[in-house]
């Protein structure tokens, strides 16, 4: 009976220690967001949220930020499938440019659209002749949401159809179905839980992107780039109400991510 007790008190200190380094973490994350409620001024929130320039700011972030959810979702989503399914010589290379933008400083990230997509780049300096400046426009702003939220949706996306039954897919490519209609109606179903997850944290990504889009696109103004330049024109006090703006669409991405996944595994989760 001796060793068994030894063991139970072994396993319940093992347990304290991790639940001990997990308070840690928990209290090192909700801190800030914590404090941000408590210092926030309420009083004035109101006011500062009927500003025309943050509800235009507000309203650019979502429009561009659901245009480029979109976009990822027509030509990231079948990326991941081609890389989860296929094994081709320059695969490798393609999974590092997948990767890059998470890597990449979102400053960096901008910089390196600029020179593309600005007045003087290869594709900017076409559409500026025709009228339309990318630099300074939504389109702008969308490119760069995209470049840096596009690895969120197909990471997640390549992680759900890795984990989906390849027997499925086999016997209704024995059936005749073509590779398309495989996707369409097995893998796709199966992955829709991870996919769709990832689909909106990378709405989340695109919502909350600054670095490159205050690089390639400084106007119009974003919810980020906007509570920027109220925080260095007006000071912290200006920001606040902003900044509870961008904590509230935090909290609603992440909680449809959660629901959407069932299980809240967002890599590889199946509704």
């Amino acid at each position: 009976m001796q060793p068994i007790l030894r063991m139970t008190r072994t396993r319940d200190a093992s347990a304290v220690t991790l639940w001990l380094l997990g308070a840690v973490a928990l209290v090192y994350l909700g801190l800030p967001i914590a404090n941000l409620l408590v210092v926030e001024p309420w009083r004035e929130v109101p006011a500062a949220l009927a500003d025309p320039q943050a509800t235009g700011a507000l309203a650019t972030s979502l429009i561009t930020a659901g245009i480029s959810t979109l976009l990822i979702a027509i030509f990231g989503v079948p990326l991941a499938y081609v890389l989860a399914r296929w094994r081709f010589r320059l695969r490798p290379l393609v999974t590092l440019l997948v990767y890059v933008p998470l890597v990449f400083p979102a400053v960096v990230s901008g910089i390196a659209q600029l020179l593309v997509y600005g007045p003087y780049g290869p594709i900017g300096a076409f559409w500026a002749g025709r009228g339309l400046e990318l630099d300074t426009s939504l389109a702008g702003v969308v490119l760069a949401q995209t470049f840096v939220a596009a690895p969120f949706a197909i990471v997640a996306a390549r992680a759900a159809f890795e984990a989906g039954n390849l027997a499925t897919e086999d016997v209704a490519r024995t059936l005749g179905a073509s590779r398309w209609r495989v996707f369409w109606t097995v893998s796709l179903p199966l992955a829709r839980g991870g996919v769709i997850a990832g689909l909106i944290l990378t709405w989340l990504r695109a919502i909350g992107e600054f670095g490159a889009t205050a690089v390639l696109a400084y106007h119009p103004y974003t919810l980020p780039v906007y509570t920027y330049v109220q925080l260095t024109g007006l000071g912290v006090p200006a920001a606040l109400p902003l900044a509870l703006l961008a904590l509230v669409a935090s909290v609603v991405a992440i909680g449809a991510a959660l629901l959407a996944t069932a299980r809240g595994h967002i890599p590889g989760g199946h509704g």
